[in-house]
């Protein structure tokens, strides 16, 4: 199977959840029946935990169904992932660009698009950061190329606060990768109806971000 070759013939079906009412909006999430099967049964079970046919009864699909959408549990897990992570990046893009120029700024919105996506789109990013070794060799660079996007507008972020003086810490690069797996890692604790809500936590992180980037205030 060529992953290139299956993510094309699904693609066209898959075009993520538009950003224009405003990246924090995440509304009630629509995905198509297939990949909302895959990404339920996935979450359950893992990837290779799940077989087609489970998909399938999950989609009130037959697997002949399926597979006239999806030519095999691969495709559903590279189109499920294409779309999380080109709906994360366009989240990131718009928080940065309404952030305007100043450091500090930029890092908190960027670090609070993290966050709620990590809230709200728990599934996704749990399947995404525990599956990439499920992915075949042909897809597995372009997913990771799509986490590396991310983590250079932390960087890039986190370097140009330091240079400008805003952030003191020494180790910049390390920094900015401690404050994207702390967003990240929200994915496998935070419930929307625990006791700590999304904006409670968001303020707690922030704080976090900002201790670990060592922002300083300027007068």
């Amino acid at each position: 199977m060529s992953g290139g070759v299956e993510q094309t013939q699904v693609e066209s079906a898959d075009t993520p959840e538009s950003t224009e009412d405003g990246w924090r909006d995440y509304g009630v999430e629509e995905l198509p029946v297939p990949l909302a099967a895959a990404l339920a049964a996935f979450a359950e079970h893992g990837y290779h935990g799940t077989s087609v046919r489970e998909i399938a009864a999950r989609a009130n699909l037959s697997v002949p169904g399926l597979y006239h959408h999806y030519p095999s549990k691969q495709s559903l897990l590279q189109g499920l992932l294409e779309r999380t992570m080109t709906d994360l990046l366009a989240r990131s893009e718009k928080a940065i660009e309404e952030a305007g120029p100043e450091p500090i700024n930029r890092f908190d919105a960027v670090v609070e698009s993290l966050l709620r996506f990590h809230m709200y789109r728990r599934e996704q990013a749990f399947v995404g950061s525990t599956e990439i070794r499920s992915l075949d060799d042909d897809y597995r660079p372009t997913y990771i190329g799509y986490r590396d996007r991310q983590q250079r507008m932390v960087d890039e972020i986190v370097f140009a606060g330091v240079g400008e003086g805003v952030f003191a810490t020494e180790y910049p690069k390390d920094a900015a990768r401690a404050v994207a797996t702390m967003c990240v890692g929200v994915s496998t604790w935070f419930k929307l109806d625990g006791e700590l809500g999304a904006d409670e936590l968001i303020r707690r992180n922030l704080q976090l971000a900002r201790s670990i980037v060592g922002y300083r205030p300027q007068s």
